[in-house]
């Protein structure tokens, strides 16, 4: 396989096939030898789970897209509304930005599983979870993803 044929493996079975390549690259620049990824990624130090830093990493390709400036004026309403807003300017800009990342993300780790379930039908990426299980009626609560891109797909992305 060639990253042509990568690339039309992915068109024909995604919906969004930019996307998807886009999130498969950057699991395979984030795995390790094996190609698995997760359930964190360090980042400064820190632990970040893998969907949330694949959601974070994608945010500038949504930079520009008009239903982005809706939520920043959304968000700017709300808080405006709720009186919750800083007098100073550049700290109100701060507290918009951190609640429009948090919706963001919500909303992006949604795309980026739907993306990963793509990927896995057409067997170029498997998920599962690792974690703790808790007894409620979200089965995956506090269990986080991870993604390990097939070795053919790996040979593909990693090629230099």
């Amino acid at each position: 396989m060639d990253t042509p044929a990568l690339l039309a493996v992915i068109a024909a079975a995604s919906p969004r096939p930019k996307f998807s390549y886009m999130l498969l690259q950057l699991i395979a620049e984030i795995a390790d030898e094996r190609g698995s990824a997760g359930p964190n990624v360090t980042i400064d130090g820190r632990a970040v789970p893998v969907r949330d830093w694949l959601c974070d990493a994608l945010v500038p390709m949504a930079q520009r897209d008009a239903r982005r400036r809706l939520t920043v004026e959304a968000v700017r309403a709300e808080l405006d509304e709720a009186k919750a807003l800083p007098a100073d300017r550049n700290e109100a800009d701060r507290v918009i930005e951190d609640k429009v990342r948090e919706r963001v993300r919500r909303s992006g780790r949604c795309n980026v599983s739907r993306a990963v379930s793509d990927l896995c039908k057409i067997g170029l990426l498997r998920r599962h979870y690792q974690g703790f299980r808790v007894d409620h009626q979200n089965r995956g609560a506090q269990r986080e993803a991870v993604y390990t891109v097939t070795p053919e797909a790996l040979v593909v992305l990693r090629r230099r």
